[in-house]
């Protein structure tokens, strides 16, 4: 059956990703069984039939699983046959093809559990407006293409609209001035304002206590209208917003040609009085201009001009990315390494003049980093400085280690051979040093000096040499305590170079 639909749907002119969309089934299967003549297709199927299968054993099992549970997965499948029959010797995706099969054979189709859905009563007038933001990339009057961004309000009970576009994307006091565009457009505004989840608007939800940013903060306690944010997964809640959004997309932006942002907004603000507001909709079967002439009554008055000078700062926020950047203008932008805090809000203000980029962590605070802006898009654009690491662990290390050697010259000389020639191993080195003054102090400053002589340079020469020496000093006390009174008087010879070098076997090669 699934062979066939196939080749029919292909003869349709459908692609191959067309057809595994509508047949539910994966973008190979279609290759494969497309490229398959009616007898090699029933030579697959003889094939299958007379091949034994790692699962075979689990058949029954299996089938009666998904009669009844249809709406099981592959992945539960294979979690329960490990958990209840001990299966552990069968990839994960041989039972998703098995599973697939045995559908087909059964005629077991997947059922995925539907979310139950009821109609919201109508809100009163005047009580709310739900606010969303939407993009989409268009053609150019240049043949190129560009994004668009716009948001929209509209007013629960009678569905009136208004839209704004920008060319680019929003900013805190953008949203600020298209509030007070939407309530001029509309005459008022409403008890209560829908919104989504939006850094513009929140920097968290805190479990239900809204904690909204700085701007948008000092404008809605200046207005004085109740926010009421959506929960996440939760689009009933602006199910209205989010239909005019959908509307916005595929009715006026689509197959529309962008010149520039003045006449595309005269242009938008034309097709809401000609169509978003005028033809009769769907569900109120009312044209809204006509229910907003009453609801308009009900809306509370905007008292005066909105001073945006008082509330408006030229900072706008960015979230710190886990790699420590921020994106700006559709580039990236380093932040020191560390500044990315996990669990933390990782929040970035931005400001901008005709060369540089300046970021802070606090709104008035000191600037975190500074990047000339760049010219192009995608680009990258890093402070080496903000690559490195924490410095002060290292800084320690070698101030701990200086204070407890007792030739500062022979110490700064050591530590100056090992930052060049262990750079990227240097706090590894370190703590070898500090591991052999502490296991050895009365040793360390006379293995230091035999280093310097012998030009060894590495933390574990020095460990070898400093217990070398120990272990000699302890051979010559436990003579110098038995010796017989006849040897008392002799002298032992001195040692060269070299039989000192094959005592420590061989440092100066390592």
């Amino acid at each position: 059956m699934i062979y066939n639909e196939i080749h029919q749907l292909r003869s349709a002119g459908f692609s191959n990703s067309a057809i595994a969309k509508k047949l539910k089934i994966s973008r190979n299967r279609v290759i494969d069984y497309g490229n398959m003549t009616p007898d090699d297709f029933c030579k697959f199927v003889l094939s299958l039939q007379s091949r034994s299968k790692k699962l075979d054993p689990y058949h029954e099992e299996i089938v009666s699983w998904l009669k009844e549970h249809p709406d099981l997965t592959g992945a539960q499948i294979f979690d329960w046959l490990e958990e209840r029959l001990g299966v552990k010797s069968i990839a994960e995706n041989t039972v998703r093809n098995y599973v697939n099969e045995l559908r087909e054979v059964y005629h077991i189709p997947k059922q995925a559990a539907e979310r139950t859905f009821s109609a919201v009563p109508e809100l009163p007038m005047g009580q709310q407006m739900q606010v969303d933001f939407g993009e989409k990339k268009v053609l150019t009057t240049e043949e190129t293409y560009r994004k668009v961004y716009f948001i929209g309000f509209v007013l629960a009970h009678s569905r009136f609209k208004y839209v704004e576009f920008l060319d680019r994307p929003f900013r805190a006091s953008d949203l600020i001035h298209m509030h007070e565009n939407a309530f001029r457009h509309f005459g008022g505004m409403c008890q209560e304002i829908v919104y989504d989840q939006d850094r513009l608007l929140m920097v968290s939800e805190n479990s239900g206590d809204l904690i909204m940013t700085a701007e948008f903060t000092k404008y809605q306690q200046t207005r004085k209208f109740k926010v009421y944010l959506c929960r996440k997964s939760d689009p009933q809640s602006k199910g209205k917003i989010e239909q005019v959004v959908k509307y916005v997309k595929n009715n006026f932006v689509k197959n529309r040609t962008f010149d520039n942002l003045m006449d595309w907004q005269a242009a938008c603000m034309k097709w809401l009085e000609r169509t978003g507001n005028y033809k009769v909709h769907h569900n109120i079967k009312k044209r809204p201009f006509e229910v907003y002439a009453l609801e308009k009554q009900h809306l509370q008055k905007v008292s005066g001009t909105y001073i945006f000078e008082k509330v408006f700062t030229s900072s706008i926020t960015r979230d710190i990315k886990h790699d420590n950047v921020i994106r700006f203008d559709s580039n990236r932008y380093s932040v020191p390494r560390g500044t990315y805090r996990k669990g933390a809000p990782n929040i970035a203000y931005v400001q901008t003049d005709n060369h540089y980029l300046y970021i802070r962590l606090q709104e008035h605070g000191e600037i975190l980093a500074k990047h000339r802006l760049a010219k192009g898009k995608g680009e990258v654009i890093s402070d080496p400085t903000h690559r490195e690491r924490n410095q002060t662990k290292r800084d320690d290390l070698i101030q701990q280690i200086q204070d407890q050697l007792a030739d500062a010259e022979t110490s700064t000389w050591f530590i100056e051979q090992l930052t060049e020639r262990y750079p990227r191993h240097l706090v590894d080195q370190l703590k070898v040093v500090q591991s052999v003054i502490g296991n050895h102090p009365h040793f360390v400053d006379e293995a230091l000096d035999e280093m310097k002589r012998l030009k060894l340079t590495s933390a574990n020469d020095l460990r070898d040499i400093t217990i070398s020496l120990e272990i000699e000093s302890q051979k010559k006390q436990k003579k110098a305590g038995t010796i017989n009174e006849k040897y008392k008087d002799f002298v032992a010879p001195e040692r060269t170079a070299d039989i000192y070098l094959s005592v420590l076997q061989g440092g100066e090669n390592q």
